[in-house]
């Protein structure tokens, strides 16, 4: 399915289409910007065509320095039946060359005011946005503390339960029983919650409430960086549980890994609290404070004094 389109751009960053109207549906592929300039100068040999083209101050200084032909010729090859925009920026006036080829190929011209860097920059930060990996998985994603933890498990087993008591504990409500998952960097991993059903938990029993209506603007948010995962399951008496936490589990999400923590649900145990210092303690750990790894090298010490004594 196609995520952006030339259209989308023109709407978005307010340009101006000065001809090729009839390809504004062209679909945007790569949040990669081209600025041709040595293609201006004649070397099509590499012309990333698929891209969006933009031009500048440079290209187009240098262009008008080529004789009429060269003209013709250089915007002639600007402009193929996959490129899906050439965009000018600083309101520069557009060449006769580059409009008569545009229209035939129908490739949109667009203008901006904006300056060429700027314009690039804001253009790659929206189209990488757009067409970053996407997933979703079924899960509630809580802000707690500042870290984004995705509750996982199987239906029935607790998380919206966990999630209103964490909301009712000060935290933020993301999204609940489907997360929305974009992959924006090589490990950033951003949720949110479909349109349909944000700002809204299904508790069984109750049905579905608003969270933003009872409890405040501030106990929800549209998205967050996801930095942990807690997965809930039925406690298995034949299963051993970490309980020391040496060892970060690290689940694969799109390309991403995150550390993953089970949690074993049983009567009596509060998930929220569990989960609560579960964040905080991630939070120490990433500051370098690691208990788990103090209490072993203490202990080490201990049983290396020991050793020592009876020698």
């Amino acid at each position: 399915m196609v995520k952006v389109r030339t259209k989308d751009l023109i709407e978005k960053f307010q340009l101006e289409v000065v001809c090729g109207k009839d390809g504004i549906n062209r679909p945007i592929t790569t949040s990669d910007i081209s600025r041709p300039g040595i293609e201006m100068a004649g070397y099509f040999a590499y012309y990333p065509a698929e891209r969006i083209q933009l031009l500048g101050k440079t290209e187009m200084s240098f262009f008008e320095q080529l004789t009429p032909d060269e003209k013709r010729d250089r915007m002639s090859r600007l402009c193929t039946d996959i490129t899906p925009g050439i965009i000018i920026s600083r309101d520069f006036e557009v060449p006769e060359e580059l409009i008569e080829a545009a229209e035939r190929e129908a490739v949109p011209v667009i203008r901006s005011s904006m300056k060429t860097t700027r314009l690039s920059s804001r253009l790659t930060n929206y189209l990488e946005g757009m067409l970053a990996p996407t997933t979703a998985i079924h899960g509630v994603l809580v802000d707690i503390y500042g870290v984004g933890v995705l509750i996982t498990g199987k239906s029935g087993v607790g998380k919206s339960e966990t999630a209103l008591e964490l909301v009712k504990r000060g935290h933020r409500l993301v999204a609940d029983d489907c997360v929305e998952i974009r992959q924006e960097d090589q490990d950033t991993l951003v949720g949110s919650a479909p349109e349909l059903i944000q700002h809204l938990l299904e508790i069984r029993g109750v049905g579905i409430i608003n969270v933003m209506t009872l409890f405040g603007a501030g106990a929800v948010r549209s998205y967050k960086r996801i930095t942990l995962v807690v997965n809930l399951e039925l406690w298995d008496q034949t299963k051993q549980y970490d309980r020391l936490g040496l060892d970060d589990e690290k689940i694969k999400i799109i390309d991403t890994d995150i550390t993953r923590l089970t949690l074993p649900v049983r009567p009596g145990r509060n998930l929220s609290v569990l989960i609560e210092v579960a964040a905080m303690n991630y939070r120490l750990k990433r500051m370098g404070i690691n208990a788990a790894e103090q209490f072993s090298n203490k202990l080490t010490g201990v049983i290396d004094d020991g050793e020592n004594e009876d020698m």
